[in-house]
């Protein structure tokens, strides 16, 4: 799984949370993902709306272009109705999580994106 986030105390909280139960990447903005998902393939990518260098949810709208099978999850610290539709008609994500995210929840949604992902027939 992928995660994206430009916040290096959160990201090291949900590597450590994530790692023991996904091969886990991480990038620190949209760009560096961008170049990421270039090299390789992932099942989930998790990540934050509001990066320097470009929007989660921008990120997630391309990814979903060229990576249609991949699980899109955002985080964010508030969804307005306007992100709300975009996220269900652009990004097609799986799911979104509002801040501040309890890690438990984190693990739960990224196992039900894998499981979804694998129910769909597409091969890792």
């Amino acid at each position: 799984m992928l995660l994206v986030d430009d916040e290096q105390a959160l990201l090291e909280v949900f590597s450590a949370a994530l790692s023991p139960v996904f091969d886990l990447t991480t990038a620190t903005t949209a760009r560096e993902a961008d170049f990421i998902l270039q090299k390789k393939t992932f099942q989930v990518v998790v990540a934050d709306h509001l990066m320097p260098g470009g929007n989660g949810m921008n990120f997630l709208v391309r990814a979903r272009e060229e990576f249609p099978h991949m699980q899109r999850i955002l985080v964010t610290g508030y969804m307005k109705p306007e992100m709300l539709l975009r996220s269900v008609n652009e990004a097609a994500l799986f799911r979104y999580l509002l801040k501040p995210v309890a890690i438990a929840e984190l693990i739960k949604v990224v196992q039900d994106a894998v499981k979804a992902r694998a129910a769909s027939g597409v091969a890792p």
